[in-house]
């Protein structure tokens, strides 16, 4: 294996640090999503004429719905015996170790609590202005996979959700976790995530039914979700003595969906 080929990362998450707060790449990438997931729709609702004002009143439902089914998701998935223990962990940004409390900000979130928080706050947004939620869906599909790169992008600085021992050219060593170069799979779904984007604004624009953008949505990312699976690491001990790991198994349901919209689903009314 030629030695030199190998990138090793060794930046720090954090961008500063004042005392024992900081600022981490992951929150700016986060805050980077949700500005590029923002402009989108924006250009979108303005093209559709989308009355002023929905999309704002849409953002505080979207952050909050993936915040809190992506930290539900992390715990109750992946993590539910040590929180068990540790309720007051879930919701706020700190531990509790040794009497001293320690700010960790929500170090655990997981990618299909987030899905499932966003389907749920999509629901109870159109119900309340009286939007097709099959409508919003098409939309928000648009936009999630852009926004799910950036968040992949951030996983990466922060060393987390690695690859796979690796001997590939392009591998990566994260020297803050061991000496092994690894598959990139953050960088592998970042990539998947920003061509997905890409199909997903070229299919909008030639006018899908209703439903197919939301199904292509949640077959192909769900799908690449899957596939990646293969060269991780599994997250959590549990997942070692199993055929498919937590996220794959987590994913499937969700792959079913998206083939039930693209080839069964009839819409009703309209916007």
């Amino acid at each position: 294996m030629d030695k030199i080929m190998i990138l090793s990362w060794d930046v720090s998450p954090d961008i500063f640090r004042v005392g024992g707060l900081a600022l981490r790449y992951y929150s700016v990438a986060f805050m980077l999503a949700i500005l590029a997931a923002y402009t989108v729709l924006n250009r979108i609702f303005r093209r559709e004429q989308v009355p002023p004002g929905t999309l704002d009143r849409l953002l505080v439902y979207m952050v909050t719905g993936t915040l809190l089914g992506a930290r539900l998701g992390h715990c109750l998935f992946y993590d539910a015996a040590y929180y068990k223990t540790h309720l007051w962990e879930i919701f706020l940004p700190v531990v509790f170790r040794n009497g001293q409390v320690e700010f960790t900000g929500y170090e655990g979130l997981a990618s299909h609590g987030a899905a499932i928080g966003i389907l749920l706050a999509s629901w109870r947004f159109s119900v309340k202005y009286r939007l097709s939620l099959t409508w919003l869906l098409d939309r928000l599909a648009i936009v999630v996979p852009l926004a799910g790169s950036f968040i992949r992008i951030g996983n990466f600085f922060n060393a987390e959700i690695i690859g796979l021992p690796s001997t590939l050219p392009w591998s990566v060593t994260f020297t803050r976790v061991d000496a092994q170069p690894r598959h990139p799979a953050q960088l592998y779904e970042a990539l998947c995530y920003v061509l997905i984007f890409c199909w997903q604004l070229y299919r909008y624009y030639q006018a899908p039914r209703p439903g197919q953008l939301f199904g292509s949505l949640l077959l192909l990312v769900f799908t690449a979700r899957f596939c990646i699976e293969f060269v991780k690491e599994n997250q959590v001990a549990f997942e070692n003595d199993h055929l498919l790991n937590m996220g794959q198994l987590l994913s499937l349901p969700l792959v079913l969906l998206g083939i039930y919209f693209l080839k069964f689903y009839k819409v009703y009314g309209e916007r």
